[in-house]
This record gives structure tokens, sequence and C-alpha cells, in this order.
């Protein structure tokens, strides 16, 4: 057996059971991944075929482990397992392994331990386990009394044929079989390959036949036959998650919920991230499905095509400042500074003030955030004792109708569309808002203040200009024969090409129309231009967008991701709840829905705390975490209505003596402590435990929301939405327990977790 090539990777499953063990035995592996590629035949490592397997091997690890590994190709090894020397060797016939026909990837299954698993689970909680047998023993005489209801089989329905055209392991078959409770259920899931689980939990769940072919087996089926014999191809395919590198090895046995989205990708988020796209794509998906993880891989695959160079012709961007920078750190940790010199990373505010003050380089203007808007919005009506329009309303018609659609002047307004913006307006009435907008401009103007909006309007006119330019310089050159004009290039100062060759957005679904202008602008219209993700059901500001009207065109070229992997299925339950009722848009004018959205974690139902008030709250909040002793406050978050109902929980935190630290515009404004902040702050963040606290008649909606159900229906309606859309967020934060807190009347979002039964 040569040495010089020896490949070793490690099955996704085997990560999860290796970061289980002892530090010393993971210490260990290193060695051992090592010396098997140096010299596999060395006799320390006792390399042996296992009896009765022809694929199967064993390797010595230490004293006491030995890896389970399955011989790809002469020299292509497999770990599938890390056993104690005394758990390999009995019972062989009990590994499982092989390609499996519909999705072309290897499946690694011990029997043994799935059905000890079933079993467990069958125990009353005050029961001890049943000792580890080889074979049952002789039940004594029953006791009819304490005999569990016979339940039905949960698959009766469905014939071995259907459930492994799904793409359930063939050998877990009969255990499938026996299963009559959810219990029973998760137990084989926590062992089984993740496309078994997928199928048979939105089985269960009550998913068709042609509902769970249609959203979860057919986005992983290999497009091509399978050779079922075929181990090294099998290995190849995004259906195996394998590790590849030893880099990747030593990142996946380092553990941690990054780590190993650096090294395993779900067969259909590495489709995604590998296509070739005709023009602009989207991903969408729910909370936690992985579309950033997309994303960042996706800038590194597009970073891999590009040739040598020193430039960053791949930009990186997102709504604000914070997740901006989570995303350095992150494509950092999944490249290093390598990847990062060919890709710009900026949040696409700053990304269109750099284009202005470029324009612009003498502008010394203030630019300040929409809270800091409606106050001068607020003071002009004052002063001009103008009781007809509320600051709100004027607002948002000046930054989503006026600057989102470019309008310059009043007769364009006149014409200008006003899809969703709530109450009709009359010819007079549009002529009234166009002189306040005109005169809150000048106000700013005078000021030497301006928006961030009016800086995204102003940044798409430059660039769109720009790309106008670049394609005369284009035309010209075609006209000439291939020869530049110097005089039109010299006017650019040689910088008249485009700024970007592929664009990566995230969270998509919170970007402007002018900001879109502005990225369209950015990048030559051509295969693999922009790739974008986000979901419409996590929107948490106004403006909505339809992205071909933009020219972002993404129709034919949109996926969507459903398996969550951070929350749980009793709080995702509870989480879409929260949003029942309501539809939303997919950025392109069409109905999005989460139909398929589903989680393979299993915990507790979320926890309901009603008080009194919210002093009595605030206690409450105090005392349960501080009953909380075996995590690191940090993985606690408190998410909020307002910033000051944040510093008053702080403060009541800090009379228990708990530390808390406020989530600030860049993130976390320190390094321990319980995370404070409102619903805002919390987008794109995650949490072990997550209280959501507030959550009352009044403050989730906010009063004023609900007060415009008399005087503009559909603006009330969208509002009603938005405010969905954010306690959505916080919910799905949580990653094993989710509580929810309020004082008074409950929000009339919380009806689906109060009502009896619904949250069976």
């Amino acid at each position: 057996m040569s040495a010089a090539n020896v490949t070793l990777r490690l099955l996704d499953k085997a990560d999860k059971e290796i970061l289980k063990l002892p530090r010393t035995v993971k210490g260990a592996i290193y060695d051992f991944q090592h010396k098997f590629k140096a010299s596999p035949g060395s006799s320390g490592l006792r390399l042996k075929q296992l009896s009765g397997h022809t694929r199967l091997w064993s390797a010595r690890i230490s004293d006491d482990y030995r890896a389970l590994l399955l011989r790809l190709a002469d020299d292509d090894w497999l770990i599938v397992s890390v056993k104690h020397r005394k758990d390999v060797y009995a019972n062989l016939d009990r590994l499982a392994y092989g390609v499996n026909p519909v999705t072309g990837g290897l499946e690694y299954v011990d029997l043994q331990v799935v059905e000890e698993s079933v079993v467990r689970r069958l125990l009353p909680p005050e029961a001890p386990q049943a000792p580890e047998v080889q074979a049952p023993a002789p039940a004594p005489a029953p006791a009819p009394v304490e005999q569990p209801p016979v339940s039905a089989p949960l698959f009766a329905h469905f014939t071995d044929e259907q459930l492994t055209d799904l793409g359930v392991a063939q050998p877990l078959l009969p255990v499938v079989r026996t299963l009559t409770t959810e219990e029973q259920l998760l137990g084989l899931i926590e062992y089984a390959p993740q496309l078994t689980g997928e199928v048979l939990l939105s089985l269960f769940d009550g998913k068709s036949y042609d509902d769970v072919l249609d959203q979860i087996t057919a986005p992983v089926a290999a497009p091509e036959p399978v050779d079922t014999e075929d181990f090294q191809a099998a290995a190849e395919r995004p259906a195996t998650m394998v590790t590849t590198t030893d880099e990747a090895l030593r990142e996946a046995l380092e553990g941690g919920n990054f780590g190993r989205w650096k090294v395993f990708l779900h067969p259909t988020q590495a489709k995604l991230v590998e296509r070739d796209y005709s023009g602009p794509a989207r991903v969408g998906g729910g909370p936690g499905t992985g579309k950033t993880i997309v994303a960042l891989h996706r800038v590194k695959h597009l970073a891999s095509q590009l040739p040598p160079g020193r430039t960053k012709p791949v930009l990186l961007t997102t709504y604000n400042k914070n997740l901006a920078a989570d995303l350095r750190a992150r494509l950092l940790e999944l490249g290093g500074e390598e990847l990062l010199a060919r890709v710009e990373i900026s949040h696409v505010d700053q990304l269109a003030l750099r284009v202005v003050r470029e324009a612009e380089p003498g502008s010394s203007k203030q630019t300040i955030d929409d809270n800091q808007a409606l106050r001068e919005w607020r003071a002009m009506l004052d002063e001009l004792d103008e009781t007809g329009w509320d600051a709100e309303f004027l607002h948002d018609e000046w930054t989503q109708v006026i600057l989102g659609q470019a309008v310059t002047s009043r007769t364009d307004y006149f014409r200008a569309r006003r899809a969703g913006r709530g109450r009709n307006v009359t010819r007079l009435e549009r002529a009234e808002i166009w002189q306040l907008t005109e005169r809150f401009a000048q106000r700013l103007d005078g000021l030497g203040r301006q928006t961030w909006a009016q800086v995204a309007e102003r940044a798409a006119r430059l660039e769109i200009e720009r790309e106008q330019r670049i394609e005369a310089v284009e035309r010209q050159r075609e006209e000439a024969g291939g020869l530049d004009n110097i005089h039109l290039q010299d006017s650019s100062a040689g910088r008249l090409r485009p700024r970007y060759r592929h664009i990566v957005v995230d969270e998509a679904q919170d970007l402007q129309p002018g900001h879109w202008k502005m990225l369209r602008a950015m990048v030559r219209r051509d295969r693999n231009d922009i790739f974008l993700v986000g979901d419409t059901h996590q929107r948490i500001y106004s403006s909505q967008v339809t992205l071909g009207s933009l020219g972002v065109n993404i129709r034919g070229r949109s996926a969507k991701l459903s398996l969550s992997y951070r929350t749980t299925r009793q709080i995702l339950g509870s989480a879409l709840g929260v949003l029942s009722g309501e539809a939303f848009d997919d950025l392109d004018g069409n109905e999005e829905n989460l139909a398929g959205y589903r989680s393979v974690l299993s915990g507790g139902l979320p926890a309901l705390h009603p008080h009194v008030d919210w002093e009595a709250e605030r206690e409450g909040i105090a005392a349960l975490i501080a009953a909380w002793d075996d995590i690191p406050l940090e993985q606690i978050g408190i998410c909020v209505p307002t910033n000051a109902m944040a510093q008053e929980a702080a403060y009541s935190l800090a009379q228990f003596g708990i530390r808390a630290i406020e989530i600030g515009p860049d993130g976390p404004r320190g390094d321990e402590g319980v995370h404070i902040g409102t619903m805002f702050r919390f987008k794109g963040l995650e949490y072990q435990r997550m209280i959501i606290a507030g959550v009352a008649q009044g403050l989730v909606p906010r009063e004023a929301v609900l007060r415009l159900k008399s005087v503009d229906a559909l603006r009330h309606r969208r509002e009603l939405q938005r405010a969905r859309s954010l306690l959505f967020v916080a919910a799905t934060r949580a990653r094993d327990s989710l509580h929810i807190f309020w004082h008074g009347t409950p929000s009339e979002f919380l009806k689906p977790l109060l009502t009896p039964g619904s949250r069976d």
C-alpha cells in the first residue's frame, strides 16, 4: 500500500462522536491522522480488515481507542467512527454502510447504537437505563397495569419502497418499522444519516409523500444514475459530507458551531455555492438554515476562480455595520488573509457614502439616521403648525417613493407608483407632500445634514452615470476596432471599468431601492454577477422592493433552504405561529412562504412568564438567570421592545449581581455578561437561551401601530407585519430554550402560544 498519496477524510457524523471523547483522545486522533497518512501499514497502527466486511477496517488510535475506516480505494480512506476497543469487534454485522441510491452519497450506521437509542426513549425519566447486552433477556411475567398502550407504527402507511425512494437508509428500515412514538423517532434520528432524519420527521409532521419528495429529496438527489459499488465516486458527491484536507480535518475535530460549517455543507447548500448562474441569483430560507454560511462559501468559491492579482473584485455586503464586521470575522476564519485580500467587505451604507465622497470630496455633511430624521420632521411640522400629516408617514413617503424611485420633479411625483404605501393620496395631497419634502430637504441642507436614504439615492445616480460612461467607452472601442479613445479614458483618470466582478449580498431583504440601483451599476451584467441571500419573513425595515424593476432579474434563479440548524422543532413551531395569517413577498413581486421549513433538533416548548407589571417582570428575569449556573452569561440574550427598557432591565440585573452588556450598532459592547438589546439589534445573532421580555399589547406591537387601524388600514397591516417579523426574528435567535415574558395584557401575536392545545 502506497504511503505517498494517502487520502484520509472524516465523515460528518463521526466528528460529532469525536467531540464527545476525552481531550486526550482527541489529541491522539491528531497524531493518528499524520501517522496514518505517512504510513498506513505501520505496525503501530495495527490496521486490519474487520471480519465479514470487504471495506471496513480498524486502526489503533491509542491503547483504548480505535478508528473505524472505510477503504474507498487503494489509498483513499474515510473515518466513519471512533470507538473504545471493547465496542469495536463484537457483533460486526451491526455495522452497515453503503452508497445511497437516491443521493449517491456514502452512509454509515451502527445499528446497535441506533436500536439502543430508540429503546432508551421508551424508559420513563426515573427508570434506570437497561444495561448493554448482545440480545434481550427473557422478559418476566408482565404486569398488565404497567404496560404502555399499544400504538400503531408511525410509518405504517408508507411502503419500504416509498421510504427508500425518499432516501431513507435501507439498513434502518427494520428499526423504522418498530417506531410508535415521537420520542423513539428522535432517538433514531440522533444517529441516522441526515437525509433519513429529515424525511422521517417530515412524514411524521404530516407532509405527504409528494411534498417530501419535492421539498427534501429532490434537491439532494444525484443528477446522474448512481453506481452503488463505486465508493470513491460517492465520496466526491455533495451528498457525502466529508473533510477533504488536513486543515479541514483539524477544523472539524476542534469543533465549535462555525468550525463545522467551514467543513460540512449540506448537499443542497454545496450545490448552491458551486453552481454557475447565468445572472443574478437568490437563496432564501428561514432563520438558521445557513443562508449566511452559503453566502460566505459562495464568496470563497468566486474568489478561487479569479485570476492571480492584488485587486478586490468580489464585494461582500449587508445592511448594517455590526453584521459586516461579523461577516469579515467569519470570512477570515473561513479562508484566512489570502481570501480577505481579494474581497471587499463593507456595509451598504458605508459603500454608498464612499461613492458620494469620491464625487464630492469637499462635502462635510453629517449623515443622520432615521430617528434623527424623524425628530427634524417633527420640528419642521411644529414650526409650520402643520397638523394634517404625521412625521412617520412623510418620512416613509419621501424615503420609499421620492428617493426610492429617484423622483426629481413635482410632475414625476404625480406619476410615481405608491404600491404598498397605505392610504391613497389625491393630486392635491401629492402637491402638499411634494412641497413639504422639498422644504425638508432644504432644511437638512441648511443644517449640513443628509439621511442615509439620500446618500443611497445619490450614490445610485453616480454609479449609473459611471456605468453609462463605461458603456460609451466600450462602444467607442468596438467602433475603433479595439483601440481605446485616450481622451475619453483620461477623463476618468483611468478608472473607467466596473468596480466589481461579483457581488454577494447578505440579509438582502433589508436593502433599499437606492442600494440595489447602486449595486446593479457596480458590476457588469454577466454570469454570476450578483448573488443574494435573505428572508422576507425577517424584514425589520419598512422598505419593500421588487428586484426585477431595479435591474436585478432573479427569475428562474431562486432557491430556498428549509432545514434549520439552530432552532428546535418546538421553538420553530411557536415562532411560525407568530407569523400566522401574514403574506410575504419574495423580493420579486411574488408571494414567499416557508413550506418545508423544519428542524431535526428537539427540546422543550417555549416557557411563558406572565407578570403584573414591568418591575415584577424584570425581577422574574433576574431570578431566572440567577438560577442558570450551567452556561456562560454571554450565551444568554434578553430582547426588549425599547432602548429604555433595555437600560431598565440591565439595572435590575445589576441589583442581582448579574453583569449585562448592551448590544449597540456595532454589536455587543463587551465580552462577558448577558446580552441585552432591542429586537432590531438581535438580527444575525444567536444564543443558547433566549429571553424576550415586554411582549405586551401596546409594546409589541407599539401603541402607535395599533392607532393606525382607524386612519390608514393598509399602513396598519404593513406595520403589523413588520412587528410580527421582529418578534419572529427574536424568537428564532434561540438554540436550546426560549422564555417569553410580559406584563398586563399579552401581545396579540402570542395568541397561538396561549391557546390550549395549540402547542401540542
